[in-house]
């Protein structure tokens, strides 16, 4: 029987091209845990290698690149979600050029934009100079596992503190529009962490903006705001690579297994980010803490007793 690649039930077999049952179920995983601060990434490396789609490097490489691709559904999902919050934006930007009128709110969503530029650029620099390096020694299941639990850990830990945070209903009034540009690259800084695997980019960039003072509620907003550069461009970079292949597009199946995943993703990440929100503002945060170190556990059980394979 062949094996299909660092993790493996061994009643999966091991396959050449992707299914559309494959893409949609990698689309669910991709929307519901894009959002939450449980890792996408490290999700997917882990149900794509379950469900036998990595076999050999050209495979893993294709499926590494649709789990990053299927992203921009994620995207999409929230640039819909907060339009309002984008069109300001991009009014205040056009309105600083001459091209429009300033609206009333014209400063503070222009001080929002530059804000979010500054926390994409650590990300975005760090990602082009050491991104293929981390992918190419980390994106496997021990790398996720460790991450999944430290993180975990870390999160159950900050529990009372967010919990805290949310029941201060005054709060410190700080939102993405308030924060000076160091406080905004810190954020940046944070996020660059989630290049490890497992990690989780939300969790990073939602902790990062609740150390400069902002309520869960709005430093859940400004990390999902910030995912529109930092995932849109990697996105925008891997679907390039995709295009620019053929044959690894034939490896996923074609077009159809790849529009079908981002459908999934798109409706399951909108649905997850409306629920998020939610939770947050209660101050919930502990359960993705346990919910990392059970997975971790479980997996790394599984590796540890043999009915997985590495």
């Amino acid at each position: 029987m062949a094996r299909a690649g660092p993790l493996f039930f061994d009643v999966v077999y091991a396959r050449t091209t992707m299914t559309p049952l494959d893409a949609i179920i990698l689309g669910i995983v991709e929307g519901v845990t894009e959002y939450l601060p449980v890792s996408s990434t490290g999700h997917l490396i882990l149900v794509s290698r379950w469900l036998g789609l990595a076999g050999g490097e050209e495979q893993r490489k294709a499926i590494d690149t649709f789990n990053i691709v299927v992203q921009g559904a994620a995207v999409l999902a929230v640039a819909g979600l907060y339009r309002r919050d984008v069109f300001a934006m991009i009014r205040a930007i056009l309105a600083s050029t001459g091209i429009m009128r300033p609206a009333v709110t014209h400063r503070r969503h222009l001080r929002f934009a530059r804000n979010l530029l500054l926390s994409f650029l650590p990300a975005a620099v760090m990602g082009l100079l050491l991104g293929d390096w981390f992918e190419a020694r980390f994106f496997a299941p021990v790398p996720v596992l460790i991450a999944l639990g430290l993180g975990g850990a870390a999160m159950i830990a900050l529990a009372p503190w967010v919990r805290k945070r949310a029941e201060d209903s005054s709060g410190s009034g700080r939102d993405g529009s308030t924060l000076t540009a160091p406080l905004a690259v810190s954020v940046g800084l944070m996020q660059c962490l989630a290049l490890f695997p497992g990690t989780s980019r939300s969790m990073m960039t939602i902790l990062g903006a609740l150390t400069t003072g902002m309520a869960p509620r709005d430093a859940a907003k400004y990390s999902f705001l910030l995912a529109l550069p930092t995932l849109g461009s990697a996105c925008l970079y891997k679907s390039y690579g995709l295009w620019k292949s053929g044959g690894m597009l034939e490896q996923l199946g074609g077009w159809l297994p790849l529009s079908l995943g981002m459908l999934a993703a798109l409706v399951s990440a909108a649905l997850s980010v409306r629920w998020l929100i939610s939770y947050l503002g209660r101050g919930g945060i502990a359960i993705f803490g346990w919910w990392r170190i059970g997975l971790a556990v479980v997996l790394g059980t599984g590796i540890w007793q043999g009915w997985m394979s590495l």
